[in-house]
């Protein structure tokens, strides 16, 4: 078994008396918990800008190493990952904006979800740069 935690007991949200009977029900503060999709929509954002200097690596190398073809493909995985990024943000935002009643779990993350956004759409921005130079490193 394990030892107990030493965190302070939470004080009662409220507590409300169960007519005639000697009990009553206690409603407890449920602390806010980060959401999921906010940091699957950072970590999928990173991503995106990863794989988009993949895409300027194969670009710059020309023709030697597949140039326009591997730069494609890997445009096609880091344009992907853009948008899922984007999406991820849309969810955790209605997600985090959904207004909770006390007994529910509230949700935060919302600079995680915007940071999520930005590097997804620069990710997106980057890997379609990148195709851009290997198509003109291909063609010259």
């Amino acid at each position: 078994m394990p030892p107990p935690t030493r965190e302070a007991p939470r004080p009662p949200k409220r507590v409300e008396a169960v007519p005639g009977t000697p009990f009553g029900v206690v409603h407890l503060d449920v602390p806010p918990v980060t959401s999921g999709l906010a940091i699957g929509s950072l970590v999928t954002g990173v991503g995106s800008i990863l794989v988009s200097l993949l895409v300027f690596c194969f670009g710059v190398a020309g023709p030697d190493y597949g140039g326009a073809w591997a730069a494609g493909a890997f445009t096609l995985l880091g344009g992907l990952a853009g948008v899922g990024a984007i999406v991820a943000w849309l969810l955790a935002r209605r997600q985090i904006r959904r207004p909770a009643p006390p007994p529910a779990v509230r949700f935060t993350g919302g600079g995680l979800a915007v940071a999520g956004l930005s590097c997804g759409a620069a990710g997106l921005l980057l890997s379609l740069i990148g195709l851009a130079l290997a198509l003109v490193v291909q063609i010259t």
